[in-house]
C-alpha cells in the first residue's frame, strides 16, 4: 500500500506569499520600542545583523529541502541526517513551536481589534479568526494561497504608504534624529548592546521557515523551496531595516526617555506615525496589524498539519493524523487536531490578563531548539553520513547557525527555557515508550 502523499499544487508565488504571510510584513512595529530603548535607537543596525544571522538557518533551510523535499520540515531533515532519535526530537520541538504560534497570532489578533472596538470581548474575535482561517486550510492550499496573497498585498501597501508619506515628510522637513543614527545609534556606541538586542531581533524573523513544510505540495524542482525560503529572508530583512530606519528618523522621542518609560514601547510605532505622519495613518496600520496575524496564524496552522502528518506517517505519532482528504488534498485529520489545540490554547490565553506573555515566551525556545537541530542534520547528512557532496560551506555555515540559535536561547527567559526543557523530556518519554513497544 502506497504511503499517503500530498498533492503537488503550490508554485514559487504561492511558497513566498506562506512564507512573507508567516513572518509579516510589519513585524518590528510590535518591538521597534523595546529596540529603540535598548539600543540607544540604532534599530536599523539590530536587524541588519539579525537578518545575517537568521540566514544561516535559512541557507541550512535551503540545502536540506533540496535533497530531502519531504512534508514534516526539520523532522524529516534530522531524520535523514542524525537518525530517527534525532529526527523525533525535532520535530516534537518544532511542534512546541508551529502548535502554539498560531495561538499567539490569534490571540495578538484579539487583543488588537478588542482594542479598537472594545465592546466586544477579546475571546470573541480570536475565536472568529480561528474560524475564518481554518476553513481556508481546509479548503486546499491552494484556496489558502490566494486569499492569503490578498493579505499579504494589503499588507504591503499599508507599509509601502508609511514610506512614501515618511519619506516626503522628511524631504520636507527633515529627520528629528541625524541621518545615520539608526546605524550608529545616539551618543556613544556600544557594539554589545547591540548584540545583544539582536535576541530580540530575530523573533521578527520566526516563520519563513514554513515554506519547507510545504515542500511535498510544491510544483517546482527541489530546489525552489530554498530559493523561496532564502528570497523570503531577503525581503523581510529589507522591509524591517526600511521601516525601522524611517521611523527612527522621525521619533521625536529620545530613546532615553523611552528606555525610562517601559509602558510607551509598545506603541511606539503608532505613536511616531500618528505625531510625524497622520493620526489615519496609525490608525490604519493598527488594523491591518490586527488582522495580519490571525492569517499568519492560518500558515502557522497550515505547517503544524504538514508536521503532523508528516511525523505520522513514519510511524512517529498515530497513523489516522497522515490520513488525506481525497477531495481537498490536505492532511485534514492533522489540520483539525493543529486547530483544535490551538483554539483550546488561544481561548484559555485570551481569558488571562498574561496570556500572551506567556505564549511568547514558551513558543520561541522550541523554534529555536529545532533550528539547531536542523543545523547539525546539514553536518549530519553531508558530512557524516557523507549522502551528497559536501562542500566546505557545509563544515562552516551549520556551526556559525547553530552559535546563533543557542545564544538565542541561552539569551531567552528562565521560563521559556524551563518549558522547552520540559517540553524536549516529555518527548524523549515518549520515543523511548515508542521504541519500547516497537
Amino acid at each position: 500500500m502506497a504511503a499517503p502523499a500530498l498533492r503537488r499544487t503550490l508554485t514559487f508565488r504561492d511558497l513566498i506569499v506562506y512564507g512573507l504571510l508567516f513572518i509579516g510584513p510589519l513585524a518590528p512595529v510590535g518591538v521597534f520600542g523595546v529596540l529603540d530603548a535598548r539600543t540607544n535607537g540604532a534599530v536599523a543596525l539590530v536587524y541588519v545583523l539579525a537578518t545575517v544571522a537568521m540566514a544561516f538557518t535559512a541557507w541550512s533551510y535551503a540545502e536540506m529541502s533540496r535533497v530531502v523535499p519531504h512534508a514534516g520540515s526539520v523532522f524529516a531533515y534530522a531524520t535523514q541526517g542524525l537518525g530517527r532519535p534525532a529526527g523525533f526530537l525535532a520535530g516534537w520541538l518544532a511542534m512546541l513551536d508551529y502548535l502554539l504560534i498560531p495561538s499567539v497570532a490569534y490571540l495578538f489578533s484579539g487583543i488588537a481589534l478588542h482594542a479598537l472596538i472594545p465592546t466586544v470581548p477579546a475571546w470573541v474575535f480570536t475565536v472568529l479568526a480561528f474560524t475564518v482561517t481554518t476553513a481556508l486550510n481546509l479548503a486546499g492550499v491552494g484556496v489558502a494561497a490566494r486569499v492569503g496573497l490578498v493579505v499579504l498585498v494589503a499588507e504591503i501597501a499599508v507599509l509601502a504608504l508609511f514610506v512614501l508619506i515618511a519619506g516626503v515628510v522628511l524631504a520636507v522637513d527633515g529627520p528629528s534624529r541625524p541621518w545615520l543614527s539608526p546605524l550608529t545609534g545616539l551618543g556613544a556606541f556600544d557594539l554589545s548592546v547591540v548584540i545583544g538586542a539582536i535576541s530580540v531581533a530575530v523573533l521578527s524573523y520566526l516563520g519563513f521557515d514554513a515554506i519547507a513544510s510545504f515542500a511535498e505540495e510544491s510544483t517546482g524542482s527541489s530546489g525552489e523551496v530554498g530559493r523561496a525560503i532564502l528570497f523570503c529572508l531577503s525581503v523581510a530583512g529589507v522591509l524591517f531595516v526600511a521601516q525601522s530606519w524611517l521611523a527612527s528618523l522621525l521619533s521625536p522621542m529620545d530613546p532615553a526617555g523611552l528606555a525610562a518609560h517601559p509602558e510607551q514601547q509598545g506603541t511606539a510605532f503608532y505613536d511616531i506615525t500618528r505625531a510625524a505622519l497622520a493620526p489615519w495613518l496609525a490608525t490604519l496600520m493598527a488594523i491591518t496589524k490586527a488582522v495580519g496575524p490571525a492569517f499568519s496564524a492560518m500558515t502557522a496552522q497550515a505547517a503544524a498539519a504538514r508536521l503532523l502528518f508528516g511525523m505520522a506517517r513514519d510511524g512517529r505519532l498515530p497513523r489516522a493524523l497522515a490520513r488525506v482528504d481525497a477531495r481537498h488534498g490536505v492532511p485534514r485529520v492533522s489540520l483539525v487536531t493543529a486547530a483544535t489545540l490551538t483554539l483550546f490554547v488561544s481561548v484559555w490565553a485570551a481569558r488571562r490578563a498574561d496570556g500572551l506573555d506567556l505564549l511568547v515566551s514558551i513558543v520561541d525556545v522550541g523554534a529555536l531548539a529545532a533550528f539547531t537541530l536542523l543545523h547539525a542534520s546539514v553536518m549530519g547528512y553531508f558530512v557524516v553520513r557523507g549522502k551528497g557532496t559536501a562542500r566546505s560551506a557545509h563544515y562552516v555555515l551549520p556551526i556559525l547557525g547553530a552559535l546563533v540559535t543557542l545564544w538565542v536561547i541561552a539569551e531567552a527567559s528562565v521560563l521559556a527555557q524551563t518549558v522547552g526543557a520540559a517540553w524536549a523530556l516529555a518527548g524523549l518519554v515518549v520515543f523511548a515508550t515508542q521504541r519500547r513497544r516497537g
